[in-house]
């Protein structure tokens, strides 16, 4: 099938479009300095590398591999059912050749999809942290970039009018607009936070968080000044990525941009305000890496919505996202005993579902909600399971977690020969007996 390129892009909004993607990388900083706060501080140094590397290896496999599923350039693989065409899988070219000479709006469209599935591998990063190898990392970042990403980009994601299934539930089935996910809080977040329960439950919990017979251990983050500031660079590259994602996938007028940045500031607004309360109410005191997850739940679901909502629905929205983050987060480790450091599996993927949600519901067209609904299926139905088996298929050549000796010492010596904060004893052997 012959794509149907886009209209051209004014030379002003191309430029408009490509400073929001350079700022956008600041969401990945912000995401990745966060993940190394919350773990333990013998693991400081080989989390913040493991991400950089993480960064690295996405780009190299989504330029080989990845970008020609996820179809980008336009074109893909379409199946007739139901006397409807279902396009499933992109075909553009390898090795991004003739990526040059593609419509301004595909290369910008490329480019967002770069920094996308960075931000998505990174996710799983934090969930692994204090136990999960840098080789193992790696080669997770390197399955989501090559394989998982591109598929669930491709059903979203298309600068061309033929779109990937999810994206035309609209014109096949009278759905809304179809699935709408113009920043990926589904796409990114939402797989991110799939594959981190997906490499939590291979991995398994860090050495005596759950002893037998008793609570868990608690094992808090070592530096919430990272934590903190991280949010902070987060808040900047979010705007970023949901103006972007506004103009590329919705091709929202300029005019509405400013609203779509107001909107991103009182999700997450909202989301902390709440989460404060919530602490406060709870353990007598604010936390403050509870404040962080729901700072960062409220900028995951505004993913989503910001682009579709009013200001007041945007600060619902982040208001129901803080309350969510510290009940959910207490649930997943006393109740199911999942140990996850960062909080991505509630932060990335419930804030994800919740923002899709949101979205059906305050948006305006007639069937939205039901839209959002299928794609939500597609994700949990389709998505998470195939992220398992790679996984649990790559875990047999490149086993996901340390030993245990290695844990005990700590990731940074274990792996990089050498601590982040040398000068300082950072752990005791007392919590492995």
């Amino acid at each position: 099938m012959t794509p149907v390129l886009p209209p051209a892009f004014p030379e002003t909004t191309f430029v408009l479009v490509l400073v929001l993607l350079l700022m956008a990388p600041l969401a990945i900083a912000g995401v990745a300095l966060i993940n190394t706060g919350l773990g333990r501080s013998r693991s400081a140094a080989q989390a913040l590398l493991g991400n950089l590397a993480i960064v690295a290896v996405t780009a190299i496999a989504f330029a080989l591999v990845g970008a020609t599923f996820a179809g980008t350039t336009g074109g893909g693989h379409i199946f007739h059912a139901a006397g409807k065409p279902w396009n499933w899988l992109g075909t553009g070219p390898w090795f991004l050749s003739g990526l040059s000479s593609a419509a301004p709006q595909a290369q910008l469209g490329m480019l967002f999809e770069f920094l996308a599935v960075a931000l998505a591998a990174i996710i799983p990063w934090g969930s692994g942290a204090d136990r999960l190898r840098l080789a193992a990392g790696c080669a997770i970042a390197a399955v989501l970039a090559a394989v998982v990403f591109p598929l669930a980009a491709h059903w979203v994601w298309a600068v061309d009018a033929s779109g990937g299934w999810l994206a035309q539930l609209g014109v096949n089935f009278s759905l809304g607009a179809g699935f709408l996910d113009p920043a990926g809080a589904g796409v990114v977040h939402v797989l991110g936070g799939l594959s981190a329960l997906a490499v939590v439950w291979i991995a398994g919990p860090r050495r005596g968080k759950f002893p037998q017979g008793g609570f868990a251990t608690a094992m808090p983050g070592h530096n919430a000044v990272y934590i903190l500031f991280g949010c902070l660079l987060a808040l900047a590259g979010w705007v970023a990525f949901n103006l972007a994602g506004a103009v590329l996938w919705m091709h929202a007028p300029l005019a509405s941009l400013p609203v779509t940045a107001i909107n991103t500031l009182l999700s997450a607004s909202g989301a902390v305000a709440a989460t404060l309360a919530v602490t406060r109410y709870r353990f007598g005191k604010p936390d403050a890496s509870l404040c962080a997850n729901g700072w960062l739940t409220g900028l995951v679901a505004s993913s989503a919505s910001a682009a579709v909502v009013s200001p007041l629905a945007a600060l619902f929205i982040g208001i129901v996202a803080g309350i969510i983050t510290p009940l959910l987060v207490e649930v997943l480790e006393l109740a199911v005993s999942i140990d996850d450091p960062s909080g991505a599996i509630t932060v990335h993927g419930a804030g994800g579902l919740w923002g899709l949600i949101a979205a059906g519901l305050f948006a305006a067209p007639a069937g939205q909600l039901t839209a959002q609904l299928v794609g939500i299926a597609a994700l949990l139905g389709l998505i998470l399971p195939l992220a398992y088996l790679l996984f649990w298929l790559l875990n047999r050549a490149v086993p996901f977690r340390v030993d245990a000796d290695g844990e005990r010492i700590g990731m940074d010596l274990h792996e990089l020969g050498g601590g982040a904060y040398p000068e300082f004893v950072i752990h005791r052997d007392d919590s492995y007996r």
